[in-house]
């Protein structure tokens, strides 16, 4: 192993990875924070920083807050990761003509190692005390394990050894290195999971690892003997979106014969993949075999000088160049992720289409619509249903008399009014009567009927809107029908009888008698006689007849008479009936219109100025939304206007 006493420096040729700088006269340190600009990254940071806290990102802040806390720090640390077998540990070893990394043919570094200068070397196992804890943080004496120098590898295996599975650890090297005095602090790492085939775990690990580390740069290592892969093109586009100083360094060239062109092919990879990172080329093993014969040449061509000029000029870099465009990165991706949200709270508020309470509104005016139609359509309904019922019942009455005066005079033809009136009045009274009350119960339906068809004209939502049967029930009738008095008939007294036979065998007496004259016989002889009794007898039952047609004629006169008074009577009380239920129907549907129509008004003046009060606030939101976006726009204008004064 190498002295861990203080032995030569990083050589530090001309050839530089960048263009060189102007190198400012020695003068008194000038305080990084008072420099020209140098306020103004802290300015944007802190305003992103506090944007993040009131827009409820406290995770964003405290995320940013800690790379404030990095950014401010004196030193550079800087990352080194890669895949497994591509020559982290030795290119860190090679930096500093030191072995303090383990390089093992097996899988390379198990414990992230932190190597630091100081003016005397020491070791030591520092337990965290979680995997996300910022690995720059104080740790107690406890957490704090020496390792002994001259064993340090199996020293810090068996210091890990003493914690639980899964503890975070990170081993911290001090050697006395002039490259490291200046503030460089140089951390090995863990191979990358899953590279160079799949960039899933890697990705996330390397992003973690460099947050938690405190990273300033980041150096990705790869082998030159071979092109970028997929996989590793994902994992440096996320770190660069990170860190703006980016360096991919290929190292083992010593091995590789055709390095130059692998590297000029990585180059164009990385250039068509948009990942913005400088690269170089270096051999640790020429740069070791350099330091240990001192030839400057070797080391030139161990491509090592490029990589430490590049890591000295970052160095100094840090608090204006570096800083400003790595709060440049940062500001954006936090003002990105914050206005992600409000475009598409924005968005959905434009996509979401009418607001509940607009749609409310319209609903409620629809219901006041279909309200004002419904009111036509029952009172036309209600006209209509009237006529048809006074129709109907006039027919009804109409077809019943007609059954009963059809009935009367089939029993006026076969009976004699004089004899049978006493039977019949009864029945034409108890006909008359049964034909009201079905008239009545008939109309008492059809108004219920009447009712209903009515009621059926509102909307659903009105809930029950029938009357009380009472308010349509017909009136009860309180006096039956009339009875009929037996109309006056001639009576065929035996006197009259007398006088109509003798009136007829008149005739027949002087017939016979001159027939039977010619026969030489006298007038008066007992045909003739005969024959005038004949005759005087078919005039009396001819006279008996006519009277009696007379008497039924009569009869029938008197009972249509009567029952067309019933009908006449009957109609005009199931027409006043109707009329009744129908101004009672028209007031009581009046009512509930007018009572629904004031609960729907004031529902429609409450969504009203519910409507009102949304649209207000949507469109109150909207600016408040839009005035967060454009404070955003301009905070993330000052985060690219950041970069564009460190690419100037």
């Amino acid at each position: 192993m190498t002295s861990w006493e203080a032995g030569p420096t990083a050589y530090a040729g001309p050839t530089s990875l960048v263009p060189p700088t102007p190198v400012p006269p020695s003068r008194a340190e000038p305080d990084p924070l008072r420099a020209a600009g140098a306020l103004l990254w802290i300015d944007v940071l802190d305003s992103t920083i506090r944007t993040s806290t009131q827009h409820g990102r406290s995770e964003l802040a405290e995320w940013l807050s800690r790379r404030r806390a990095q950014l401010l720090r004196p030193e550079l640390r800087v990352l080194v990761v890669g895949a497994a077998h591509q020559g982290k540990s030795q290119l860190i070893n090679a930096l500093i003509n030191a072995g303090v990394c383990a390089v093992h043919a097996d899988g390379g570094t198990g414990v992230p190692t932190v190597v630091r200068h100081a003016e005397s070397p020491g070791a030591q196992l520092i337990r965290r005390g979680s995997a996300s804890a910022d690995w720059t943080a104080e740790v107690g004496m406890q957490d704090r394990l020496p390792l002994d120098l001259d064993r340090l590898e199996p020293a810090i295996a068996e210091a890990a050894a003493r914690f639980p599975a899964g503890t975070p650890v990170h081993a911290e090297v001090t050697v006395p290195r002039s490259l490291l005095a200046s503030g460089l602090v140089l951390i090995d790492t863990p191979a990358l999971p899953g590279l160079p085939g799949s960039a899933v775990r890697a990705v996330r690990v390397a992003t973690d690892l460099a947050t938690c580390a405190g990273a300033d740069l980041v150096l990705y290592t790869c082998e030159a003997g071979r092109e970028i892969t997929d996989a590793e093109l994902e994992v440096l586009r996320d770190l660069a979106r990170f860190f703006p100083g980016l360096l991919v360094v290929f190292t083992k060239t010593d091995y590789a014969i055709d390095w130059r062109r692998n590297l000029a092919d990585s180059r164009t990879r990385l250039a068509r993949a948009g990942v913005p990172t400088a690269t170089t080329a270096v051999s640790s093993a020429l740069r070791l075999h350099a330091l240990q014969a001192g030839d400057t040449g070797l080391n030139n061509e161990s491509g090592f000088a490029d990589l430490i000029v590049h890591l000295q000029r970052m160095g100094a870099a840090k608090h204006d160049k570096l800083a400003r465009d790595t709060v440049s990165r940062l500001g954006r991706i936090a003002i990105e992720e914050l206005a992600v949200p409000l475009r598409d709270e924005l968005a959905a508020q434009q996509n979401a289409g009418m607001p509940d309470a607009v749609a409310r509104l319209h609903t409620t005016q629809r219901r006041l619509d279909d309200l004002r139609k419904c009111a036509v359509r029952w009172q036309n309904t209600l006209s209509d249903e009237v006529g048809d019922l006074m129709s109907d019942i006039e027919h009804d009455l109409r077809e019943r008399t007609r059954a009963v005066m059809s009935e009367t005079e089939e029993f006026f033809a076969t009976n004699d009014p004089a004899k049978s009136w006493e039977e019949f009045e009864p029945w034409l009274r108890q006909a008359l009567q049964e034909l009201a009350e079905t008239s009545m119960t008939w109309l008492a339906e059809r108004t219920e009927w009447m009712a209903r068809k009515v009621a059926e004209q509102f909307p659903p939502e009105a809930g029950e809107v029938l009357p009380p049967p009472a308010l349509v029930a017909a009136e009860e009738r309180t006096d039956g029908v009339p009875g009929l008095d037996a109309p006056p008939v001639a009576r065929f007294s035996p006197g009259q009888k007398l006088f109509i036979g003798l009136r007829g065998s008149y005739g027949g007496v002087v017939m016979f008698g001159l027939v039977t004259s010619l026969a030489g016989m006298s007038l008066i002889n007992p045909i003739s006689i005969g024959g005038g009794a004949l005759f005087g007898g078919k005039t009396i039952r001819d006279e008996s007849k006519s009277l009696l047609k007379k008497r039924q004629a009569e009869a029938k006169t008197a009972v249509a008479r009567h029952i067309d008074d019933v009908f006449v009577r009957l109609n005009k009380e199931a027409r006043d009936t109707v009329r009744r239920v129908q101004r009672a129907l028209r007031d009581h549907f009046t009512a509930v219109t007018e009572d629904l129509q004031e609960i729907v008004m004031e529902s429609l003046r409450n969504a009203k100025a519910a409507a009102d009060q949304d649209v207000a606030a949507r469109e109150q939101h909207a600016r408040r939304v839009q005035q967060e976006l454009q404070s955003l726009v301009h905070l993330y204008e000052q985060a690219q206007a950041l970069a564009g004064r460190a690419a100037g």
